[in-house]
C-alpha cells in the first residue's frame, strides 16, 4: 500500500490554508501532522478523509486517484477528538456500526464475531452493553478505535484522539494505540499539537507551519 498526497491547495474566503502540501505513506506507516493551531492540520486530515476537497491537487491510493471518490467510497476509518460514540447505541452496537451499514457488508454472525474479536483486542470483553455514557473517557477513546478498525479500513485518521483525556490516561492509552494500529497492519495519519504524543507514536512527523509542511523528520531528530 501506497498513499500519496501529491500539492494540495486548499482555501477560504480567500485565505489560503494549504499551500502546496505533499506527502506519502508507505504500508503499516504512522505519520503524525504537528503544528499550532492554525497550520492546517485539520483541514488536511479533512481532505485525505473526504470531510473537505481540496481546491487543487491529489490524493492517490495504490495508483488510483481517489481526489473526487465520495468519503463512504474510500473505506478509511476515521477516530475524533470528541470520539463520536453513538450515545443511544450499546459498545458492542457503536464498534459494529459500520459493518452493519456497509454495502454489501457481512452477515449479522460475522459482525458479532467481529466486535467481540475487537472487544477482546481493545480490552473491554465485559462492556459490550454498556451505554458511553457509562465509559470512562479513556474506554471510550478504546471503542472509537475499535470501530475504526472494524471495517479493516485500508488507512486510519486520527484527529487530536486523546486531547479530550487527561495527561495520565493520553499517556497510557499511547502504547495500547500503536499496538492496535500495528496488530491491524494499517498505515495512520495522526493530527497532533503535543510533540511528546509524537514522538511517542509516529513513525515520521510532518510538521507543519501556515499550511506547509516544513520538514519531516523521525522522532529521534525531532526530540
Amino acid at each position: 500500500m501506497t498513499f500519496e498526497i501529491r500539492d494540495i491547495h486548499k482555501s477560504f474566503a480567500g485565505t489560503e490554508v494549504l499551500k502546496g502540501v505533499s506527502l506519502s505513506l508507505e504500508k503499516g506507516e504512522f505519520i503524525a501532522l504537528l503544528g499550532p493551531s492554525g497550520s492546517g492540520k485539520t483541514t488536511l486530515l479533512n481532505i485525505v478523509a473526504g470531510l473537505a476537497h481540496a481546491d487543487s491537487g491529489s490524493l492517490v491510493f495504490d495508483g488510483e486517484d481517489i481526489t473526487r471518490q465520495p468519503a463512504g467510497q474510500r473505506h478509511f476509518g476515521m477516530v475524533f477528538q470528541s470520539y463520536a460514540l453513538f450515545r443511544h447505541m450499546t459498545v458492542a452496537q457503536n464498534i459494529g456500526f459500520g459493518l452493519k451499514v456497509m454495502k454489501g457488508g457481512p452477515s449479522r454472525a460475522e459482525i458479532d464475531r467481529r466486535v467481540a474479536e475487537l472487544l477482546e483486542m481493545i480490552e473491554l470483553p465485559g462492556l459490550a452493553d454498556r451505554f458511553p455514557a457509562q465509559l470512562s473517557g479513556g474506554q471510550r477513546q478504546r471503542v472509537a478505535m475499535a470501530r475504526a478498525l472494524a471495517i479493516r479500513p485500508r488507512l486510519l485518521l486520527m484527529d487530536e484522539p486523546f486531547s479530550a483525556l487527561d495527561a495520565q490516561v493520553r499517556v497510557s492509552l499511547r502504547s495500547e494505540v500503536r499496538a492496535l494500529q500495528r496488530r491491524a497492519g494499517v498505515g495512520a495519519i495522526m493530527v497532533t499539537h503535543d510533540r511528546a504524543e509524537a514522538d511517542a507514536l509516529a513513525d515520521r512527523i510532518a510538521i507543519m507551519d501556515q499550511g506547509r509542511i516544513v520538514t519531516i523528520e523521525t522522532p529521534e531528530q525531532v526530540a
